[in-house]
């Protein structure tokens, strides 16, 4: 049963990407998230997340190890060390259609959005990184959590943020089926505490 779901969720992200490239790139109306990295330490990164070029918030993610969605595979997983590595730069498409089964038992998330949170899709060596609340580097292993960078390792007002992602961009993108994409490359002060 579980390779069956396996096979019907992979399916059904691969028909969503085919969908997505079918449309001509002048046509598509499309949603386009960036995550600048602006500072990097062993512990976490910090970054700035822009939808539209209209920047929104920080971003904070488990430690850059300089990754490229370009790099063999074989690469990548060698260098990645789980919950301790932020996600490869590149682009990505981003879905609400997958129901986290972690989330959707959380009750924050159950209520808001019935634990369908923002996926990113096809990041080579990683599943199920999501766009998340949280209010520090211990959150964020494995996920991109987003809020104000206002204290080394913290996020204050992540749910302010997460919300207004969600309600301004994210929810009305899934509505009119628009496709949502984002980016993901750094800017980089190496900091002690950032």
């Amino acid at each position: 049963m579980f390779n069956g779901l396996r096979n019907f969720c992979k399916d059904d992200i691969n028909n969503q990407i085919v969908e997505v490239l079918k449309r001509k790139a002048t046509d598509m109306k499309k949603l386009e998230l960036v995550v600048k990295r602006i500072a990097t330490n062993p512990d976490y990164t910090i970054g700035e997340l822009y939808a539209n070029g209209k920047k929104l918030c920080n971003t904070m993610e488990a430690p850059d190890r300089g990754l490229y969605q370009s790099m063999p595979l074989t690469d990548l997983k060698e260098a990645k060390v789980d919950g301790k590595t932020a996600i490869p730069y590149g682009t990505y498409l981003v879905t609400l259609n997958h129901k986290s089964p972690k989330f959707s038992k959380v009750d924050y998330y159950k209520d808001f959005c019935d634990g369908y949170v923002p996926r990113l899709l096809r990041v080579p060596g990683f599943e199920g990184i999501l766009i998340l609340r949280g209010n520090g580097k211990d959150e964020a292993k494995g996920s991109l959590i987003i809020g104000e960078n206002t204290t080394p390792g913290g996020l204050a007002n992540s749910k302010l943020h997460w919300e207004k992602l969600m309600n301004e961009y994210l929810l009305p993108a899934k509505k009119e089926k628009t496709p949502i994409l984002i980016t993901v490359f750094s800017e980089y002060n190496h900091l002690e505490n950032v």
